[in-house]
């Protein structure tokens, strides 16, 4: 058995959880929070058999692409006296960060 952690954007989120569903897969979906741009993402638990791995890796990478979003620098001033003005910059959001991990039990109750 295997435990697949996928890291998403939030507005790839819903398109995911009903592909998932719709295949039968069940799946735990927590809020988090990105560390550079702390903006919103969904990370998903998704326990199942061995032989099923490619197949919801292949569910998240069709309803998770990168794509580029302007958004403004939250970088701290440093030895500006006059303050600070946030500049506009272009960064990749979306796609998807997996991990595939070995479940040595899996119990249900």
């Amino acid at each position: 058995m295997k435990l697949v952690t996928a890291i998403i954007h939030d507005d790839d989120a819903h398109g995911v959880m009903d592909e998932l569903s719709k295949k039968g897969f069940g799946a735990t979906k927590l809020a988090s929070t990105g560390g550079f741009l702390k903006s919103g993402n969904t990370t998903l638990f998704i326990g199942i058999e061995d032989e099923k791995v490619q197949e919801v890796m292949n569910i998240i990478e069709e309803k998770c692409k990168s794509r580029r979003q302007v958004t403004t620098a939250n970088l701290p001033p440093t030895n500006i006296t006059e303050g600070y003005i946030p500049y506009p910059i272009e960064v990749t959001v979306g796609g998807a960060t997996i991990f595939v991990l070995d479940v040595e039990k899996f119990k249900k109750i």
